[in-house]
């Protein structure tokens, strides 16, 4: 039950930006109407402070936790999110928060239909190369999930401290219920659909993955094994786990991972 809570916690945390810190000069709140329903939804576009229109930019897209909004991984404090924003600025990425649909989405359908809109909207009105995916713990599964369902739109995922096989995960299941249209019983397939670790062949991509193993919030087996099946096919893999680690990624690994995923070179 600690651990739980701590992991709530830790998600729900929108850390105040410690003082001296400039927010970006070229951060919008962003308000759109969701395709799938009508409702009006929300992300944060981060444009990189050398941004030129002219120019080709790539894409990032970082998924919140459980708990949190769009704000978390925009301005909080956490290693993940800091490693983010620094590679975002570093590559002159552009880089998006989506709410993707609540605070506690666990990228069901409607969130899932977000993202692909907010993809093909940046798209249209930026010049945009690559596309890649990341987050932490409720956002690692959603980036594996999403790559998952969509790797024709994404060229990189970097997953920290989430799940790979929402099957066998027995958190926040009320949460992940309403999410996915209904409980795991009701709709086995909806959640082997959404579980990475069974199509481990639609990761054409690089795939990046840190986990811990003390992490009781979100255990890391189902991301080993998709990392370690992703090896055995070839596929273009960096699994970073912690044995001593619990529910978060360091900044070191949190860069590594994203490092890992952006660059160019085989």
């Amino acid at each position: 039950m600690r651990n739980r809570f701590s992991c709530l916690v830790w998600c729900i945390a929108l850390l105040t930006i410690a003082e001296g810190t400039a927010l970006p000069a070229q951060m919008d709140d962003v308000s759109f109407v969701a395709s799938c329903d009508g409702t009006s939804q929300r992300y944060i576009r981060i444009l990189p402070d050398e941004y030129n229109e002219d120019e080709e930019h790539d894409l990032l897209i970082s998924l919140h936790g459980h708990g949190s909004d769009r704000e978390q991984p925009a301005t909080g404090m956490q290693d993940e999110f800091r490693a983010t924003r620094d590679i975002a600025q570093r590559y002159r990425m552009i880089l998006v928060c989506p709410d993707y649909r609540a605070k506690t989405s666990w990228m069901g359908p409607q969130a899932e239909a977000d993202v692909v809109q907010i993809i093909n909207d940046i798209k249209q009105r930026y010049h945009i190369g690559r596309v890649f995916i990341s987050g932490a713990s409720m956002g690692g599964a959603g980036s594996l999930t999403f790559a998952a369902l969509h790797p024709e739109l994404i060229d990189g995922v970097a997953s920290m401290n989430g799940t790979a096989n929402h099957l066998e995960y027995e958190g926040f299941q009320d949460a992940i219920a309403e999410s996915f249209g209904g409980a795991k019983t009701k709709i086995p397939e909806e959640y082997k659909k959404r579980s990475a670790e069974y199509f481990p062949e639609r990761f054409t991509m690089p795939v990046a993955i840190a986990a811990g193993g003390k992490d009781e919030s979100v255990p890391a087996a189902s991301v080993v094994r998709l990392a370690e099946t992703l090896k055995k096919i070839g596929a273009r893999v960096l699994l970073l786990y912690r044995p001593d680690g619990g529910h978060s990624t360091s900044y070191d690994d949190a860069t590594a991972a994203l490092e890992f995923i952006t660059r160019r070179t085989p």
